[in-house]
């Protein structure tokens, strides 16, 4: 793994220097958008809708649109200026019972990795955190943008995860839960038992992604198999090269005929030829 971030735990008068590692992976099977009719691959280009230019990443800032219709562009050096960017401590704000944080609000998870000669501190806290059952509320920041983050202890580990603000959530009012009735002594008492009857204890492990082990073997069949909807890699390889030279040749005309506009420019009628040619 390769650490998206460094930078320390202040933990009362107690500094815990820490590594920073996604402790998650998407393992799903990603596409692309294709041609049809020949395999092509969709790209899409950032264009100017006041210009029509094509826009490079350089060229590109962020802007926000307020209600009455105003933008303000934002450069970066307008965001460093903002003290969180550059914030590289994760304050602790307060250590708070487990339970109490609605597993709605969780959003991504991280390990934290000691980073320094001695993981003393690191292991204090790892430790303190699991005798006391608490779970610390901290301040993390994270590609420019603050949040609210729970720090606990998993297996010996320091695990960071960050929070949705309370704004985030969105209220909720089903008006047909409130004209539902309450169910009876004996369905309830029957809900119970089939509860019961299902109840065991919880292993990841024993869990599988149906859909993308069968979607795996659908590709691997199909590529073993051929046909018209595996298009070969060296095919592909030609199409980008065909491909390229018609870009190539494409910018050359343009550029050919921007030169000619520029050296050559359009003539002007004169008013008195012009007239001339309206009186006969």
């Amino acid at each position: 793994m390769r650490s998206i971030w460094k930078g320390s735990i202040a933990f009362g008068l107690v500094n815990v220097p820490v590594k920073i590692y996604s402790a998650t992976e998407d393992h799903d099977i990603h596409f692309h958008q294709v041609h049809a009719r020949d395999g092509g691959r969709i790209r899409y280009t950032r264009v100017c809708s006041e210009c029509g230019e094509t826009v490079r990443y350089t060229d590109i800032e962020k802007a926000y649109d307020s209600e009455d219709g105003d933008r303000v562009v934002l450069t970066d050096d307008d965001f460093e200026k903002l003290p969180a960017a550059e914030s590289h401590e994760i304050p602790v704000l307060q250590f708070v019972p487990g339970d109490q944080i609605d597993p709605i609000l969780f959003e991504k998870s991280y390990y934290l990795e000691p980073d320094s000669t001695s993981p003393k501190a690191y292991v204090l806290l790892a430790r303190t955190l699991a005798k006391t059952e608490r779970t610390a509320l901290v301040h993390f920041t994270l590609r420019q943008k603050t949040r609210l983050a729970a720090l606990r202890e998993r297996g010996g580990v320091l695990v960071l995860q960050t929070l949705l603000w309370p704004d985030e959530v969105r209220a909720v009012d089903f008006p047909a839960l409130d004209a539902a009735s309450a169910p009876r002594p004996q369905e309830l008492t029957m809900a119970s038992s089939l509860v019961e009857n299902m109840a065991d204890d919880f292993v990841p492990s024993e869990f599988t992604d149906d859909y993308q082990i069968e979607l795996r073997q659908l590709i691997d069949d199909t590529l073993a198999h051929g046909g018209e909807k595996v298009i070969p890699a060296a095919e592909r390889a030609r199409a980008a090269e065909d491909a390229d030279v018609v870009d190539l040749v494409a910018a050359l005309q343009r550029s050919l005929d921007e030169a000619e506009r520029k050296s050559h420019p359009a003539s002007v009628p004169s008013k008195k030829g012009s007239a001339r040619r309206r009186h006969a």
